[in-house]
């Protein structure tokens, strides 16, 4: 034989006698076929080499080698053996023999290796049944016992069907191997469990094996197992016995097999106990494999689980899970699963020892890369949640509630959509009010939720809807699978959660998490909770619900969302009413109802019904509960609505669709259905939800409205109000309604008690509808602004904007509301109710104030018509003329602006001053505004007409007489009384002035005493008012611009004043010195007018004096303090006018040059672009003086510049004719502006 190469390349021929064989028992194999076989080898030699005793092992284990390279190629050795069934069989029966003379445990190895591939390769049941035949045979002689039975252990392996033929054909093999499993040769008794193990790996052997037999291995294994020390036995044992187990009657047999025996060589512990010995092992595989034959007993049965728990196993098992160990752990988790089917596990406390263990075990796991570990981890905490009693608590200390929160946290995070389920899950057990710790941590529990939310937000946009549809990925399926797994159980722990929170909320006896630090005392507690849930649920939950309920709407996932939100009412009630009105404003009534109807009707999943039906009764009660968002005011009839929709809800199934029939027909359903169905589409509606079309909505709440009429049937409150707003909100985009719906509508308000009718508590449409039809208008409308005005008294003033606005558009649309309006006024008991409609009149007639004169004549004729039938004995009549007094102001100076004062104007000037002429003066709370429209009436009035109003007061003796009181009155004048002798002031003032200039007869006169006047000015302007001051001021001025001689009002006769001489202009010009120096706006510009009159009236009558009075010191200190007050007052008209006059009147004209510098120098400054018209106009004044008197050439050059700069800006218009309210008075700023 050539030994030569390597080993794969030998050839296998026995050179001695090779030239005796034929050639076909010669083979050879190779790569390269081109140079022919590298490996040749001749089967009848290697039988030859195999027979021969002189032939070494060695040289027989190389042609072994050859064999199996020969083996190594498919059907090249099953040809040459298959010429003769002979040589086949005497080719194995010499491997056979080869197996009792060979030593060399690895030339063992390769004879069995040969001899298995060879069976393999031949695939011959004859030579199989032959191999089995001549082990048997040898495996009587004790010496190759354990050869044979390694052989056969490799045999089984190979060809399963050698096991069916030992149970059989070959049974004494069996048990012959059962006689050595007592032995107390290791080896060989692992080899035999090994051998057994592939015999119970075959259903058909297992059947065929005798009962008995199997009973006498069972008990020969636990024999083994007490006793076993060597891995490799142990090993073998284990999984013998694992695959025992797999029979409920081997396990029930096993399980219930004692310690003592008949035969004493056989004693053995009980199963439990030999498996707990076996977890103490330091080896991790036979830790998994005891732990799972465990796991195999109670997989058969839970009544098992007692033997384990009373021999400890629980502990044990806790014990392995500090283990890294995947299968290890995995298999430790599924155990004590199992075992938690039993209460024993749970009364004995096992689950309060070992969940620490369990939860520490899980933040590793959760680590690793095989997923499977923490999901059944995950699993196991979730059984021990869910199961444990509730007298026992898991987690009595704050540190161990953290730990299992970190746990579940880091399971919902997880990757894995498997683990994040089972993390929910987990999380959905947790939320027990007997696994929280004592105080609760509110802290951890938000973590929970957030992290829950976090990663509920993650998932695919449609993982329910396309669920059922068929894929072309098959991943994608499965992706989508598991999201829709994870949503449901998502959305369960967020209901436990909320329910948790609901009982914490409910239970006083609860408090507050433990955290006490400042930097964390806003994040423990239950409010915080509270919060982060209703956020919670408008950040992630309704928007990935709705999402995946919009093509496939599930009740399994609708019936948690909507009792979710149901809860949210009780458990944040402080933040519902935003929370129900974004609700409310998303459409959730109809999507709650489409649902309900989809998925319920037929008494289909009542649940679902009833959680639909809970929902929409706490939001709607939300929504009725709180003001209404437009106006403010409460809802109508809420208790009433509550039982309406408490009795309606759970039995409406009608599609939003079918409503209008609903609503038109009486047969169809109950007339509280319909009352249902008036109040979600006024909710709807209201906060933006339009379910069905407006028109739509129109004709349907019209045609119940008239069957209601028709049936002489009364309206609840509520109803009423639904039925209003629907009509009058979706009637603002159609056409005018006929008179029959106009009609029904009018029985059905009048019908409704005033203190419920929603006229009382009306919106901006309803509003707008009344005053639509002159029929609502003439009937209700002065109802309804009260109404109205009422609305915003009770608010305080809080949303002046809103009522203003509505009422101003109102106004603008339809002028003739100015009438029902004034019906306000007058009739409304409420001052304050009447004092808004007078602000609304008179903001509507001041913005029109330039642009319509309807407004005037709308209202004149009515106040006219009014004003002679009121009853002056009623406080209400007196105060709404008093209030209207004041409108009659604004309409008065409207009125002046676009037309002549007309017949209508002068019968009420007639009326009021009359009025006036018959009141007393302590009668100040209507005196003032009647006297007000008097002056009014004078001071704006047109000049053709100017006379004949004049004329019209003079002529009244009861007036002047009260003039002449209220003018004694105002040396000695209250506060109370002031706005009253101001406005006599002002109305003396303009008669003096028109009675000069038309010549008008006076019947009355009244006297005035300068000297008295005078000294207040000088005396006791600190303690007199300052619009008494002003009012005084120009009195005088109208009095010096008649030079003191006037029939209006005459001037007694004093030694200084009257006639003035020089000591008296020097006392009068000091008076007015004063009120300057006081520097209030509407001081200084009469002041300086009444200054420039008394020098025009001494110029007139004392021309000597004049230039004495002018050059006073007192002037130019006066002058110097207004000019360095600021540009403000350097630049007022009244300081202009002042300087212009000394200019004007001074003999020395060069002395006030540095003040005409000054204000030169300000005006540049400034800017003439941005000075006022009558600041330009003063200004310009002073420069024409200025440059017509000897200045400096500077000067004079600098005065000529600005004035040209004057004349070159376009002059600006000063309104001048306009009223000014001051307090509760209407001045005219005509006689406040300084004169030019």
């Amino acid at each position: 034989m050539c030994e030569e190469g390597k080993m794969a390349t030998v050839d296998v021929v026995y050179e001695k006698i090779h030239h005796r064989h034929d050639p076909r028992w010669c083979a050879g194999t190779g790569h390269d076929v081109g140079a022919g076989a590298s490996l040749r080898v001749c089967v009848a030699c290697v039988i030859e080499l195999m027979d021969s005793q002189d032939v070494s092992v060695v040289r027989k284990s190389v042609a072994l080698t050859g064999v199996g390279e020969m083996l190594k190629t498919e059907g090249v050795m099953r040809e040459i053996l298959q010429q003769d069934d002979r040589v086949c069989v005497h080719f194995t029966s010499s491997l056979l023999k080869l197996l009792q003379c060979v030593e060399d445990p690895s030339v063992l190895d390769k004879v069995m290796q040969v001899l298995v591939q060879l069976l393999l390769d031949l695939k011959t049941e004859q030579l199989v049944q032959h191999v089995m035949d001549q082990l048997q045979t040898q495996l009587c002689e004790v010496k190759w016992f354990l050869v044979c039975v390694t052989f056969l252990g490799k045999l089984l392996d190979a060809f399963p069907a050698v096991a069916h033929m030992l149970s059989t054909s070959h049974l004494c093999v069996l048990e012959s191997m059962c006689v050595w499993m007592v032995s107390a040769d290791e080896e060989l008794k692992a080899e035999v469990c090994y051998v057994f193990r592939g015999v119970w790996e075959s259903e058909a052997a297992l059947r065929s094996l005798p009962h008995a037999l199997r009973e006498r291995v069972c008990v020969l294994l636990l024999h083994t197992l007490t006793d076993a020390c060597s891995h490799q036995l142990i090993i073998n044992c284990l999984g013998l016995l694992l695959l025992m187990l797999r029979s409920g009657e081997t396990v029930c047999f096993l399980m219930n097999r004692g310690e003592e025996t008949q035969h004493p060589e056989l004693q053995h512990c009980s199963l439990p106990l030999i498996l707990k010995r076996l977890l103490l092992s330091s080896d991790e595989s036979v830790q998994v494999c005891s732990v799972q034959c465990v796991c195999a007993v109670l997989n058969h049965s839970t009544q098992y689980c007692t033997s384990f728990i009373h021999n400890d196993i629980p502990e044990f098992l806790f014990e392995r899970l500090s283990c890294s160990n995947d299968v290890l752990l995995w298999c430790v988790y599924s155990c004590v699963l199992l075992l938690c089917e039993d209460p024993v596990f749970f009364s004995q406390c096992h689950s309060v020892y070992g969940v620490e263990s369990v939860v520490r075990s899980l933040k590793a796991s959760l680590k690793m890369s095989n997923f499977e570990v923490p999901k059944r981890g995950l699993q196991l905490l979730t059984a021990v949640l869910e199961k444990q009693p509730a007298g026992v608590r898991l987690f009595p200390i704050g540190p161990a509630f953290v730990g299992v929160a970190e746990v579940v946290i880091g399971g919902v995070a997880s990757p894995c959509l498997r683990v994040a389920t089972q993390a929910a899950r987990a999380a959905s057990a947790l939320m027990k009010m007997h696994h929280q710790s004592t105080p609760v941590h509110y802290g951890e529990l938000k973590k929970i939720v957030e992290a829950l939310s976090f990663k509920f937000t993650e998932l695919p946009s449609r993982p329910i809807s396309q669920r059922r549809r068929c894929f072309a990925d098959s991943e994608s399926s499965s992706q989508s699978t598991k999201a829709g797994a994870f949503l449901m159980q998502a959305l369960v722990c967020f209901h436990e959660a909320c329910r948790l929170v609901e009982e914490c909320v409910c239970e006083a006896t609860v408090e507050d998490g433990p955290l006490t630090a400042a930097a964390h005392q806003n994040e423990d507690t239950l409010e915080c909770v509270c919060v982060c849930l209703l956020k919670c649920c408008d950040t992630a939950y309704i928007p990935t619900v709705t999402r995946v309920c919009e093509r496939t709407p599930s009740p399994r996932v609708l019936q948690p969302f909507l009792s979710i939100l149901s809860m949210q009412f009780s458990i944040s009630p402080s933040l519902m009413p935003a929370f129900a009105n974004k609700l409310a404003s998303s459409g959730f009534i109809r999507l709650t109802v489409e649902n309900k109807v989809l998925l319920c009707s037929g008494n289909r999943h009542t649940s679902l019904n009833l959680a639909c039906c809970g929902f929409l009764l706490k939001l709607c009660m939300c929504l009725l509960s709180q003001p209404d968002p437009e106006t403010h005011s409460q809802h109508l009839g809420v208790e009433e609505v509550e039982c309406v929709l408490r009795e309606c809800l759970p039995s409406l199934y009608y599609q939003v669709c079918d409503w209008p029939s609903v609503l038109g027909g009486v047969a169809v359903a109950s007339r509280n259905t319909q009352y249902c169905l008036l109040h979600l589409l006024y909710l709807s509606l209201i906060h933006g939800d339009r379910l069905l079309p407006d028109a739509t909505v129109l004709s349907s709440v019209l045609e119940f409205n008239s069957a209601v009429v028709e049936q002489c049937a009364a309206l609840p409150p509520s109803v009423l109000q639904s039925v209003l707003y629907l009509v009058s909100e979706t009637q603002e985009s159609s056409s005018d309604l006929d008179w029959p719906a106009l009609k029904s509508i009018s029985k059905v308000l009048s019908s409704a008690l005033p203190s419920s009718s929603p006229l009382s508590f009306p919106r901006p449409s309803l509003l707008r509808f009344i005053f639509r039809y002159p029929e609502l208008a003439e009937r209700f409308g002065t109802a309804v602004l009260t109404g109205w005005l009422k609305r915003g008294k009770e608010l305080g003033g809080k949303d002046v904007d809103l009522e203003q606005t509505v009422l101003m558009e109102l106004l603008e649309k339809n002028p003739s509301v100015l009438l029902p309006m004034l019906g306000v006024v007058f009739e409304e008991e409420e001052e304050e109710v009447a004092e808004r409609a007078v602000s609304v009149i008179k903001s509507f007639l001041t913005v029109q104030q330039n642009c319509s004169s309807v407004s005037p004549a709308l209202l004149k004729p009515s106040l006219l018509q009014l004003l002679p039938q009121l009853n002056w004995e009623s406080s209400t009549v007196v105060h709404g003329v008093c209030l209207m007094l004041e409108v009659l102001c604004v309409v008065q100076n409207n009125s002046t602006l676009h037309t002549d004062m007309d017949h209508t104007d002068f019968k009420l000037l007639y009326h009021i001053s009359n009025l006036v002429g018959k009141m007393k003066c302590s009668n100040t709370e209507y005196l003032l505004p009647a006297l007000n429209y008097l002056y009014c009436c004078v001071a704006l009035s047109p000049t053709h007409t100017a006379d004949r109003v004049v004329s019209m007061l003079l002529c009244n003796t009861g007036l002047m007489e009260l003039l002449q009181t209220l003018l004694d009155l105002s040396q000695s004048s209250s506060s109370s009384s002031s706005p009253v002798i101001c406005c006599s002031l002002l109305l003396l003032s303009c008669l003096v002035t028109l009675q000069h200039t038309h010549s008008a007869q006076v019947h009355k006169s009244v006297c005035l005493e300068l000297e008295s006047v005078v000294r207040t000015l000088m005396f006791w302007k600190r303690h007199t008012d300052s619009l008494l001051l002003v009012c005084t001021v120009r009195l005088l001025q109208a009095v010096l611009d008649v030079d003191l001689c006037s029939p209006v009002v005459r001037v007694s006769e004093c030694v200084e004043l009257h006639p003035l001489s020089y000591r008296g202009a020097i006392s009068f010009t000091t008076a007015l010195q004063s009120l300057l120096l006081q520097k209030q706006e509407m001081l200084l510009s009469v002041s300086v007018n009444c200054l420039n009159s008394l020098i025009r009236f001494l110029s007139r009558g004392r021309p000597a004096i004049v230039q004495h009075v002018v050059c006073q010191p007192w002037n130019g200190f006066l002058l110097y303090s207004l000019l360095n007050s600021g540009e403000y007052l350097t630049l007022h008209p009244a300081t202009l006018s002042l300087l212009t006059l000394l200019v004007r009147w001074s003999g020395n004209r060069v002395q006030w040059e540095s003040n005409i510098v000054c204000v030169c120098e300000t005006a540049e400054k400034t800017g003439l672009k941005e000075l006022s018209g009558n600041t330009i106009h003063t200004l310009k004044c002073l420069l024409i003086e200025c440059s017509e008197c000897s200045l400096s050439e500077d000067v004079k050059l600098r005065v000529e510049s600005l004035l040209e700069s004057l004349h070159h800006l376009r002059p600006s218009e000063t309104s001048t004719g306009s009223l000014l309210r001051v307090g509760r008075l209407s001045i005219c700023l005509a006689d406040f502006t300084v004169n030019h």
